[in-house]
């Protein structure tokens, strides 16, 4: 049976639909825990390789994951291929390999993305990215040297100052805070950048850099980095001194399994884990004034471990493993062994992952493959009374092609 309606009632409905609509869109809004954001390396259009960032909404109830109306928006560059988030959770630093830019956008209290500046890296293809309160430091897969996949050389690290108000308001023109300045000088070389050196090696022995994250207090940067000649891994260690100036710490590089694809550090600076991309493991070392002692152990993941992330209010770790889809959830022991707590399935590729600032509750992957002609975004629901992960309502959900990286920000951003 068929109903009719005459203009008044159809009125009222579309005003009532409308109202509901609007009462969904509020509490859908203040459901929302975090805001995240994923790179994709490949826009819709396709047009020279130039990507998209969707933002995506997490209910704080379900997990359930969805695009903000706006979204995606321009990645202003080619091929972006790492985010970091200001520690006030007002800015995004996306890095375009292919243009070797980091490109600033100031974020909106409703998730949305502002561009405001644009910076070259010292080197060539930055692949990494990692910030304190003052720096952002970013790896790039080859020194300035004319190097190029053809003839490559050895990555280096850049140092770029994270400028207060005041400071961003005296440039010219005036900027905004959390303004990049102009990079850090190495006093070794008068360079702009640190290269990737390894006593006794060979110009022909290549270091290239595979992740880059800085200690929870700012004071240490640790690099992971393999020699593609002797299929051996590196964690090289710095200090962090005056000025943004790095130093390399006793004994650095530190010998890190085959060929060690992610980095990462606890939040009291006293553990810091590498993923092993060829031996399908965890390293796991003791930091002390940024010196490192291997645990003694590895811890199995599955098969290419491609990212790794460490709670900052639970005592868990989270691997991605690329060849897998999946993700491998560990518990942090007081002497920062690891425990695997199980494996649980993702998408099609994970090469990112990420967990909520603002709960700690979800953690979430970027699937570079996703599915068929687009790619997706997982999020699994914590416990946090034991580590374990449930897939949220509806996970995967799609992204733009081919994504690279993930970030996050709270609803409400606070400052630290």
């Amino acid at each position: 049976m068929r109903m009719k309606f005459n203009k008044t009632s159809q009125l009222l409905l579309v005003s009532a639909a409308s109202l509901l609509a609007a009462g969904a869109l509020a509490a859908c809004g203040t459901a929302t825990v975090d805001f995240v954001y994923v790179a994709s390396s490949q826009a819709v259009a396709n047009n020279n390789n130039y990507g998209e960032i969707n933002v995506f909404e997490i209910n704080q109830t379900s997990g359930f994951m969805r695009q903000i109306p706006t979204s995606p928006f321009p990645s202003a560059g080619r091929k972006p291929v790492a985010e970091a988030v200001s520690l006030d959770y007002t800015n995004l630093y996306v890095a375009n390999q292919d243009d070797n830019t980091i490109v600033q956008f100031l974020i909106g209290s409703d998730g949305k993305l502002y561009p405001q500046n644009t910076v070259n890296t010292p080197g060539i293809f930055p692949l990494a990215e990692a910030v304190s309160s003052s720096y952002l430091f970013v790896a790039d897969t080859y020194q300035p040297l004319s190097c190029t996949t053809a003839v490559p050389c050895s990555g280096s690290v850049g140092v770029f100052p994270i400028l207060t108000a005041a400071q961003a308001q005296a440039l010219t023109p005036p900027q905004i805070a959390d303004t990049l300045g102009s990079p850090v000088s190495n006093p070794a070389n008068g360079a702009n950048y640190w290269p990737l050196t390894l006593a006794g090696k060979k110009a022909s022995d290549i270091l290239l850099p595979t992740g880059i994250n800085v200690s929870a207090s700012g004071a240490n940067l640790y690099v992971s980095a393999y020699d593609t000649t002797a299929n051996t891994g590196y964690v090289f260690a710095f200090s962090v001194g005056s000025g943004g100036v790095l130093s390399a710490v006793n004994g650095s590089p530190y010998p890190a399994g085959v060929h060690p694809s992610a980095i990462a550090s606890d939040s009291t600076g006293s553990f810091v884990y590498v993923t092993d991309f060829s031996n399908g493991d965890v390293l796991g070392f003791s930091a002390s004034a940024g010196v490192l002692t291997s645990l003694g152990n590895s811890y199995v993941a599955g098969n290419q471990p491609s990212a790794i992330a460490v709670d900052p209010k639970y005592p868990y770790a989270f691997v991605a493993n690329a060849q897998d889809g999946t993700v491998n959830a560990y518990s942090v022991g007081a002497n920062g062994a690891l425990t695997n707590l199980g494996t649980y399935t993702a998408g099609v590729d994970p090469v990112a992952i990420g967990i909520d600032p603002g709960t700690s509750h979800f953690v979430f992957t970027a699937n570079f493959l996703g599915n068929q002609a687009v790619g997706t975004v997982s999020n699994f629901e914590l416990n946090t009374s034991n580590g374990t992960l449930t897939n949220a309502q509806h996970s995967p959900f799609n992204s733009n092609a081919l994504p690279t990286a993930v970030a996050a920000v709270p609803h409400t951003p606070q400052a630290r």
